[in-house]
């Protein structure tokens, strides 16, 4: 099994899948590092030789990625709340904060803020 920046990748798939798995690396990241690795695409992740993991690793660790990329995240978002921005107070009430309407959908978001209201109080029926 492949263990890559902390992640165990799957077994049974193909590496440029199985890449993907990493929290900031999708299909396009994955490609470039496996051509600059001279990996092929389609090779299953567990027929990956200990120099390939290697040439992988060494490409990986150029990107941001896993935790240093989820940190880097969360500091900007911090940042938007701290100066209060639109979109930090949109953080802030856990609504979306790219436009989307409010009024129909968001209803997960919605529902975190606070307990579900009750619409009617149905009497249940006796057994």
């Amino acid at each position: 099994m492949a263990r890559i920046e902390g992640v165990d990748l799957p077994k049974n798939k193909r590496i440029e899948i199985g890449l993907t798995y990493i929290y900031g690396i999708g299909r396009k990241l994955s490609r470039e590092i496996l051509k600059e690795a001279n990996i092929d695409f389609d090779k299953k992740t567990d027929d990956l030789t200990n120099e390939e993991i290697a040439a992988i690793r060494e490409k990986v660790v150029k990107h941001s990625v896993e935790g240093e990329l989820r940190k880097e995240v969360s500091m900007n978002i911090k940042r938007l709340m701290e100066i209060g921005s639109y979109r930090g107070s949109r953080h802030r009430k856990g609504l979306p904060c790219r436009g989307q309407r409010t009024i129909t959908n968001a209803r997960t978001l919605k529902n975190r803020r606070g307990a579900k209201k009750v619409v009617a109080n149905k009497k249940k029926a006796s057994s």
